[in-house]
């Protein structure tokens, strides 16, 4: 057999096999605890937006002060957007408040479009 001929098939597999994947972007929004209720259905509109594109969505909840103190509040905060979210979401990660900072993961259902 051919080694160009066999280089040759290697390299047209490998361009094939990345022809068909599918590259997936996290999207980041940053929250704090007292956010009100406007900034609250801004962010869930974009983060909407985001999901239906077919990204996943990071929501980052940032403590200052005293804040980091309380974060049930912040987990509270999140809880919401998740339920908001629960249509065309699923949760793919939570973390423990870990010092001055929370974070969630969403991806869409069904994977990317």
């Amino acid at each position: 057999m051919d080694y160009g001929k066999y280089k040759y098939e290697l390299a047209q597999k490998a361009k094939e096999s990345r022809k068909n994947q599918v590259k997936i972007s996290v999207k980041e929004i940053q929250l704090k605890p007292k956010i009100d209720t406007n900034d609250f259905k801004i962010k869930l509109n974009k983060s909407r937006k985001f999901l239906s594109d077919g990204d996943k969505v990071k929501f980052t909840m940032r403590f200052r002060g005293r804040e980091a103190e309380h974060p049930e509040f912040g987990q509270r905060v999140l809880d919401n957007y998740k339920d908001e979210l629960s249509d065309i979401s699923e949760v793919e990660s939570t973390s423990k408040p870990d010092g001055r900072s929370l974070t969630m993961v969403l991806a869409p259902m069904g994977g990317k479009k």
